[in-house]
């Protein structure tokens, strides 16, 4: 599968998609959804989405900066059906060099208990003690980039 990832514009119709897809695999497993508020906040972040040859949707990823040294990667979410494809890795990996390229030199996370492993494996660290947010555990990770 040939994948393309884009960065998209907040509140374009990619930006709506993504959204689309972030509730399905994020918050509607939880009985969660996004406040008018939660979206309005993210109109001066970084999105970025992967894209297979017919134009569909395939992944998204969200980068907030956190201070001028880091950069937070936030939203990280994979059509179902794709999960464990190499496409999160791909969509991580491109965000890295984004985020390289925009100075900055570390970049962090809060994963998913579950996710902690894929995140592992592409270099991050734990940081700190299992935390709870949206009421499932979580660890902050984070991963040097220079």
């Amino acid at each position: 599968m040939d994948i393309q990832i884009y960065q998209i514009g907040f509140g374009t119709p990619e930006y709506d998609e993504a959204v689309g897809l972030r509730y399905e695999v994020l918050r509607k497993p939880l009985g969660l959804d996004y406040s008018p508020e939660q979206l309005a906040s993210e109109y001066d972040q970084v999105h970025l989405a992967a894209y297979g040859n017919s134009g569909a949707l395939l992944a998204y990823l969200n980068l907030t900066p956190a201070g001028t040294e880091t950069v937070k990667m936030r939203q990280v979410a994979v059509a179902t059906a794709l999960q464990g494809k190499g496409i999160g890795t791909l969509l991580v990996a491109e965000s890295e060099r984004l985020a390289q390229r925009l100075q900055f030199e570390g970049m962090t996370l809060h994963a998913r208990e579950t996710a902690v492993p894929f995140y592992e494996r592409l270099g991050y660290v734990r940081e700190g003690e299992r935390f709870e947010e949206v009421g499932i555990p979580h660890f902050k990770m984070k991963k040097a980039l220079v």
